[in-house]
């Protein structure tokens, strides 16, 4: 990888924890001429270290030997690289928040939080400050700030993107995804990162009314006159109503999040028990949570995930679910820093919802909405699996047909 003229102090540390004038040059040229990228930072950069959003981390890491393929794939494209983003610790949250870097801005909602754990991507690109911002997502790191910040995202197929040289949380969860203010970019990074594969039509859209009713009102508000408008768009997929076990999602969020943090102890527990008191208070308690999962509860967990996998890819089947992309508006950063049971409670509002993807292991796009308040929230649309190219197509075509001037200037 050829650096650029230098690195430089960032503006604002909470949002880039690197950055250069660009810090990496492109390797090629091609669809992506021109555009920026705002790296996470658990994605390995040549001659730079991988941070993970902690302090003590950041110190004992060594200098990276070879680049990310995805970010390999972004750079021979064309784009260069803005800097490294900020990251949630191990990318443990949804929020945003860092105790050792402070929260990143949100400009489309000042004086709430980033949303997480994709938190620096989301920002720098929400600020215009990269074009791109590439990001992992385990639980939601994409969909979620996404929605708070009015901007297009996407996590993808488990497997379609090459994880290879990204730090992982939960390896069995983990996807890249990645941030743009318009679905046209968005489907132009996939033009680089995805398969080539044939495209195919997707079928009917279906919608859950028992998700609708797990987002607080005003987001539900805004999710019901999307869905107003889709209906009576000519040509897009028809929305029906299918019988999805909403009633086992408490269920199956608790064993995912069982799986996931058995997961994030075995990559990192014996670190963290070692800096424990470098750790953020939220990030602490999950881990400590997670260290006393044992092998039979984590194979448990997988057992119900993998009957709730097949039933959702049923549900699903060529065509798409809709649903709420977060279950608020993105909190106030007063109410984030109460932490603990505040922070709790949104985290889990928001999985309830975001989990379907992550237990399915199938692509689901971000599109911005505005609330009544002109507050961003967000519509994710699940499709396929390994039909993310599609997905990211009815994106751009929505963006021009369904989402209101309103809407749209939020992205």
């Amino acid at each position: 990888m050829t650096a650029g003229s230098g690195t430089r102090t960032p503006a604002d540390p909470a949002v880039w924890r690197e950055t250069g004038s660009p810090l990496l040059l492109a390797t090629g040229a091609g669809l992506l001429t021109g555009m920026s990228v705002a790296v996470k930072d658990l994605f390995a950069l040549e001659g730079f270290r991988i941070g993970a959003g902690n302090e003590e981390w950041l110190a004992g890491a060594e200098t990276e030997t070879t680049t990310a393929p995805a970010a390999v794939a972004l750079l021979a494209a064309g784009a260069v690289v803005a800097g490294i983003a900020r990251t949630d610790e191990f990318a443990y949250s949804l929020a945003g928040t860092n105790s050792h870097y402070g929260t990143p801005p949100n400009p489309q909602a000042p004086g709430r939080i980033s949303g997480g754990s994709s938190s620096g991507s989301a920002s720098a690109v929400s600020l215009g400050q990269a074009t791109i911002g590439l990001g992992t997502d385990t639980g939601g790191s994409i969909r979620v700030p996404s929605a708070y910040q009015g901007l297009f995202g996407i996590r993808t197929t488990h497997g379609a993107v090459s994880t290879a040289g990204v730090l992982p949380l939960a390896p069995s969860l983990d996807t890249v995804g990645w941030m743009a203010r318009d679905a046209a970019t968005l489907a132009a990074v996939g033009s680089v990162l995805l398969p080539q594969r044939p495209a195919m039509p997707l079928a009917d859209a279906a919608f859950v009314p028992e998700l609708l009713a797990l987002a607080e009102p005003d987001v539900g508000r805004a999710v019901k006159e999307c869905l107003n408008d889709w209906a009576g768009t000519p040509g897009l997929p028809r929305l029906d109503a299918p019988s999805l076990r909403t009633g086992d999602l408490p269920e199956w969020l608790t064993a995912f999040q069982t799986v996931q943090g058995h997961e994030a102890w075995q990559q990192h527990g014996p670190w963290v028990i070692r800096h424990w008191d470098s750790l953020g208070p939220d990030v602490a308690g999950r881990f400590r949570a997670a260290s006393r999962i044992e092998q039979r509860q984590a194979d448990d967990a997988r057992d119900v995930l993998r009957a709730a996998r097949q039933h959702i890819r049923a549900v699903v089947g060529g065509g798409l679910l809709v649903l709420p992309s977060a279950s608020s508006v993105a909190p106030l950063l007063s109410d984030a820093a109460l932490g603990g049971h505040v922070i709790e409670r949104v985290r889990r509002a928001t999985m309830t919802l975001s989990c379907i993807a992550g237990i399915a292991g199938l692509p689901a796009v971000n599109l911005p909405l505005t609330t009544e308040d002109g507050l961003p929230c967000g519509l994710s649309v699940i499709g396929p699996a390994s039909r993310d190219a599609e997905l990211l197509a009815l994106a751009v075509r929505l963006s021009g047909s369904l989402l209101s001037p309103r809407k749209a200037s939020l992205a």
